[in-house]
C-alpha cells in the first residue's frame, strides 16, 4: 500500500526512521529499494543511531519480499523493534524462519505475535501459526489454530490447510468438504487442481458430479480462463455425465461463451446451435449471448431486431427483459424517438417489477424531449417522480421537469422555484450546476448548493492512529494501511468519525478520510451541508504538485481535483481491472505516450502510482484534451472514453445544448463520468475559487472538436 499523503505530513511533523527517499522507494517498489534500506541501516549501526532495531525491521521484510529468507531472518534476530513494532517484528522473523526451512521455530514467532497483535494483523498471525505447525509436523495442534482461521476467513489456502490438518486428524468427512469447497469456489487458484487429486485418492472415489462440473466451468470463465472452462467441459462429456438434452444444451452455452472469449466464433457459433435447442431459460441465454455480441458492433437495426425477439418470445425470463429494454435503447440510439417512446411504454407495462423501470421510465420520458413533446414528457417525468421518489435518477427528472415547463413558455415565477428545489434536494448533483445556471438566465440570483465551503479542522491526533504513524515511520505501508482500516471500521457514529477524518486530513491521507466520510459523514456533509464534514469529501489534495502542473500547462487546477476525485478518491494506491494506476488512474501506455511528448523516458509502471508523476501526466493529458475538445465537459468525456470516441459524438450530437448533449452520451460510464466531474468542478470553484461568489459560468453551448491533437 502507497500512503504517499501520509509519508510527507509525517516527513514534517516527525523525525522519521528512515530517510524520506528510502520511504520513497520502498513505497514506490522501486528496484533498488532492498539496497538502499539496507546500505541506510549498516549507515546507521556504524553510527550507532538509535533507529537501527526500526530500520532492520524494514531491511529484513524487504529482503524478505525480495525472496532471500535467511537474510532477513539475520536481519530480523539481530536486533530488536521499538515496542510499538513487536508484533509486526516477531511476525516477519516468523515468515523469513518459516521460509528459511524452520516452521517450528517460525510456530514461536507466530505464537509470540499473536498474544499482542492488533486487529489488523491477528487474522495473518493465526493463519501462518497454523500453516507452520502443519508444516512442523504438529497437525494436531495446527487443527485448532486453522479452524478457526479458516472459520474466519475461507479463502483458497485457509481451506486446503485446513484440509491437510482434518486428514492428519482422521477428518475425513471434513477433508472431503473443503477439498470440494476449494475445487469448487476457486477453481483457476493453484490448490483447486491439487484438491482434486486428492480427492481422487479418496476411497472410495468421490468423482464430481454434473453440477459441479459446470460450477468450475462457470467459474472459469468469470476468472477469464475461457480454455480451462472448455477443458472442464469435456471432462464433464467424457465422464458421461453430458447424456441428457437439457444438460448438454447447459453445456453448450457454456462452450459457446468459452469459444467467443477464445476467439473461436465458428466453435461458438455450432455449439450456440444446440443450445437454442434446448430448455427455453437455455434457448432464451443463447439467443441473449448473440444479441449483446451485436449490441457492440455499430449494427443498430439488426441488434434491435434480435433484441425485440428476445421480448417477444421470452418476456416471462430476465433475457426477455433485458430484450424489452434494449429495444428502447437501440431506438433511441438510432435517432427513432417517436419508436423509442413506444418502445418504452411497452417496456413499463410488461415488465412491471424490473429493476430498471424507472431508467425506462427516463428514457420514454426523454424520447419525447427529444421530438420536443413537452407535455408528454413532462407527464412521464411526473410518472416517474410518483413512482420512484427515491431513485436516483430524481435530480434529473425534476430537472428536465422545469426544464421541460421552460421551453413550454413557462415565465420566471414559475421556473425558479422548480430550479432553487433541484439545488435544494441535490446540491453537489449535475443538474443543481444546470439549474444555476438556468437560473441565471433567468436573470434570478441562484442559491448557494452549499452555505458555507469545507472547512477542516486542528484536531489532536486520536491514539488510534499511533501504531499506524509508527507502521508508516518504518515503512511498513501496507501493515498501516491495514491498520487504519480497521481502525475506521471499529468507528460507529458521525461524532466518533469527524475527528479521525480530519486526523487522517492533517496527515495528508486523502483518500482515507475521503472513505471514512462517505461511511459516516454524507448526510452532514449533503443533508445538513456542515463545513467540516464536507472537508474530506472535496480536499485541495497534493494541492502544491496539482498547482504547479496546472500553472505549467495552463489549467484550470480545480479540473485537475475533479477528475482526480472521479477516478481514485485521492487514493495514489489504487489500480483498476484495466491496470489504470494512481491518482488520475493512467494506464501504462498512455504514460509511455505521453512521457514520449514530454520528451522525458517512459516510465516504469509502478513509478505511475508516485502522486508527482502521475498528476504531472493527467495535467498533461487533461491540457491537451482541452486544446482539442475547448470544454471541460468534452474533455471529461475523453478522458473517461477515449478522445476518439469524444470527437464522434461531438461531431453527430454538437449542436445539442449541453443538457441534451451530455443525457445523448451512449455509454452510461461516461454519462455519469462527465455528470460528476462537471459537478465537481464548478462545486470547487465555489469553494476555494477567487470568484467565490459564482461569476465563473458553465457554457452551455457545444464547441466544435478539433480533428487534430491527442488521439490516445
Amino acid at each position: 500500500m502507497r500512503w504517499s499523503g501520509l509519508v510527507a505530513g509525517l516527513a514534517a511533523t516527525a523525525a522519521l526512521g528512515q530517510s524520506p527517499a528510502t520511504l520513497e522507494a520502498v513505497r514506490l517498489h522501486r528496484p533498488d529499494a532492498a539496497a538502499v534500506a539496507r546500505a541506510e541501516l549498516d549507515a546507521c549501526v556504524a553510527a550507532r543511531c538509535p533507529d537501527a532495531g526500526r530500520m532492520a525491521l524494514l531491511a529484513g521484510t524487504l529482503a524478505l519480499s525480495d525472496g532471500r529468507a535467511a537474510e532477513a531472518r539475520d536481519l530480523l534476530a539481530a536486533r530488536a523493534p521499538p515496542a510499538l513494532l513487536a508484533p509486526f517484528h516477531a511476525f516477519y522473523l516468523g515468515q523469513a524462519r518459516f521460509y528459511s526451512g524452520d516452521p517450528a521455530g517460525a510456530a514461536k514467532d507466530f505464537e509470540r505475535a499473536l498474544k499482542v497483535a492488533p486487529p489488523a494483523l491477528a487474522a495473518r498471525a493465526r493463519a501462518r501459526l497454523g500453516e507452520a505447525l502443519l508444516d512442523a509436523g504438529q497437525a494436531a495442534r495446527a487443527a485448532p489454530v486453522l479452524e478457526s482461521a479458516a472459520a474466519a476467513e475461507p479463502g483458497p489456502e485457509l481451506l486446503y490447510e485446513r484440509a491437510q490438518t482434518r486428514r492428519a486428524t482422521g477428518n475425513a468427512a471434513g477433508e472431503r468438504a473443503d477439498l470440494k469447497s476449494v475445487a469448487l469456489r476457486y477453481p483457476n487458484h493453484p490448490y483447486a487442481d491439487e484438491a482434486l487429486v486428492r480427492l481422487a485418492e479418496f476411497k472410495p472415489a468421490t468423482p464430481l458430479n454434473l453440477a459441479e462440473r459446470m460450477q468450475r466451468a462457470k467459474g472459469f470463465l468469470d476468472a477469464g480462463a475461457p480454455a480451462r472452462a472448455l477443458d472442464e467441459l469435456t471432462a464433464a462429456d467424457t465422464a458421461h455425465l453430458l447424456t441428457a438434452a437439457p444438460a448438454r444444451a447447459q453445456a453448450a452455452l457454456l462452450r459457446a461463451q468459452a469459444s467467443f472469449a477464445l476467439g473461436k466464433p465458428a466453435d461458438a457459433e455450432q455449439a450456440l446451435a444446440v443450445a437454442r435447442k434446448g430448455p427455453p431459460a437455455v434457448a432464451a441465454e443463447a439467443a441473449l449471448v448473440v444479441a449483446r455480441r451485436m449490441l457492440r458492433t455499430d449494427d443498430n437495426v439488426q441488434a434491435r431486431a434480435l433484441m425485440a425477439a428476445l421480448d417477444k418470445a421470452w418476456p416471462t425470463l430476465p433475457a426477455g427483459e433485458e430484450g424489452g429494454f434494449f429495444t428502447g435503447w437501440l431506438d433511441l440510439q438510432g435517432g427513432r424517438f417517436a419508436d423509442a417512446a413506444k418502445s418504452f411504454a411497452a417496456y413499463e407495462k410488461r415488465y412491471p417489477h424490473s429493476r430498471r423501470r424507472d431508467e425506462g421510465m427516463w428514457f420514454r420520458a426523454f424520447a419525447h424531449i427529444r421530438q420536443e413533446q413537452h407535455a408528454e414528457a413532462r407527464r412521464a417525468l411526473e410518472a416517474l417522480v410518483a413512482a420512484y421518489p427515491k431513485s436516483a435518477l430524481m435530480p434529473q427528472a425534476r430537472y428536465w421537469l422545469a426544464r421541460t415547463q421552460e421551453l413550454s413558455g413557462a415565465n420566471a415565477a414559475v421556473l425558479g422555484p422548480a430550479y432553487e428545489s433541484v439545488i435544494a434536494a441535490a446540491p453537489a448533483s449535475f443538474y443543481a450546476l444546470l439549474s444555476t445556471e438556468r437560473l441565471r438566465a433567468l436573470g434570478r440570483t441562484p442559491p448557494a448548493a452549499f452555505p458555507e465551503p469545507p472547512r477542516q479542522l486542528t484536531v489532536p491526533r486520536p491514539p488510534e492512529l499511533e501504531l499506524a504513524v509508527a507502521l508508516t515511520e518504518a515503512g511498513l505501508f501496507r501493515d498501516a494501511a491495514d491498520e487504519v482500516r480497521v481502525r475506521a471500521a471499529g468507528l460507529r457514529t458521525a461524532d466518533q468519525a469527524l475527528p479521525f477524518v480530519h486526523a487522517l486530513l492533517q496527515l495528508g491521507e486523502f483518500g482515507h478520510a475521503h472513505t471514512v466520510a462517505a461511511r459516516y459523514l454524507w448526510g452532514r456533509a449533503f443533508g445538513a451541508r456542515e463545513p467540516d464534514a464536507l472537508a474530506a469529501f472535496y480536499p485541495r489534495a497534493f494541492a502544491s504538485a496539482v498547482e504547479a502542473e496546472a500553472t505549467r500547462q495552463s489549467l484550470d487546477p480545480f479540473l485537475v481535483w475533479a477528475i482526480m476525485r472521479r477516478e481514485s478518491t485521492f487514493r495514489p494506491e489504487v489500480m483498476s481491472a484495466a491496470d489504470a494506476r494512481g491518482l488520475m488512474q493512467i494506464i501504462p501506455p498512455t504514460a509511455t505516450a505521453i512521457a514520449l511528448k514530454m520528451a522525458e523516458p517512459a516510465p516504469a509502471p509502478a513509478d505511475l502510482f508516485a502522486p508527482e508523476r502521475n498528476i504531472r501526466y493527467g495535467a498533461w493529458y487533461l491540457a491537451q484534451l482541452m486544446k482539442r475538445f475547448a470544454h471541460p465537459a468534452l474533455a471529461a468525456a475523453a478522458y473517461n472514453a477515449g478522445p476518439k470516441a469524444a470527437a464522434k459524438w461531438v461531431q453527430e450530437k454538437g449542436s445539442l445544448p449541453l443538457d441534451l448533449f451530455v443525457e445523448s452520451i451512449p455509454f452510461r460510464e461516461t454519462r455519469g463520468y462527465v455528470k460528476q466531474v462537471m459537478a465537481d468542478l464548478f462545486l470547487y470553484h465555489a469553494f476555494y475559487g477567487s470568484d467565490a461568489a459564482g461569476t465563473t459560468r458553465l457554457s452551455l453551448a457545444v464547441p466544435a472538436a478539433s480533428a487534430e491533437g491527442v488521439s490516445f
